[in-house]
């Protein structure tokens, strides 16, 4: 025991730059995958319900006005299950602009990965990587709060439902809810970071 409380006692910059790299892997992965139809169209409950991100969407009703509401109904309407291509679905999608701001977002995530790893050399650039990814994972857990989707939904059966609604995640609240886990990485990361330029700093005094 105590050899590994020896070598773990000096290694906190490996696993911190460790930190950097699993950041990047999660940020280009994810974010690569918003160019693909079905991980865009899985995000519209997400977005639509955000009151930070449900303007990117164009919330247009049958006369052509903004109309939130009408959207929340229309994209229950039109969702793709994983792996099945409905044409009126994507047609759906396109005028909503699903994609764009999937795109969009995609390439954010990716940029936030990339300033990240970057600051394994450069901690003024690795800064901004930290407190990116934590702003970002606050974000993504105000969706707990907005969006119904992240909590297991009473759809009924032979037998009355006995776990259903807060605080009982469903399979995308679980994955919202890591993110807290990202928001943590992140300050340590920008907290490395601070550390690195203000000991550059009083060196040069």
């Amino acid at each position: 025991m105590d050899t590994l409380i020896n070598f773990l006692s000096n290694k906190d910059s490996y696993f911190i730059n460790f930190l950097r790299i699993a950041i990047f892997v999660v940020m280009v992965w994810i974010g690569g995958l918003k160019a693909f139809q079905y991980e865009a169209d899985g995000i519209v409950p997400f977005v639509t319900n955000s009151p930070f991100m449900s303007f990117f969407y164009n919330h247009t009703n049958d006369t052509g006005i903004n109309d939130k509401g009408e959207t929340v109904a229309q994209y229950k309407l039109h969702q793709n299950p994983e792996g099945k291509i409905v044409s009126k679905n994507i047609d759906w999608h396109k005028s909503n602009g699903t994609y764009a701001f999937s795109y969009g977002l995609g390439t954010v995530i990716i940029i936030i990965g990339l300033v990240t790893l970057l600051g394994i050399w450069f901690p003024k650039i690795g800064l901004w990587g930290g407190l990116l990814t934590f702003g970002m994972s606050i974000v993504t857990l105000t969706f707990l709060v907005s969006t119904p989707e992240v909590y297991v939904p009473n759809l009924g059966g032979d037998l009355p439902t006995p776990h259903y609604g807060f605080p009982y995640l469903s399979g995308a609240g679980r994955l919202v809810l890591k993110d807290i886990i990202m928001m943590a990485a992140g300050l340590i990361i920008a907290t490395d970071c601070a550390k690195k330029i203000k000991t550059t700093e009083d060196n040069n005094l």
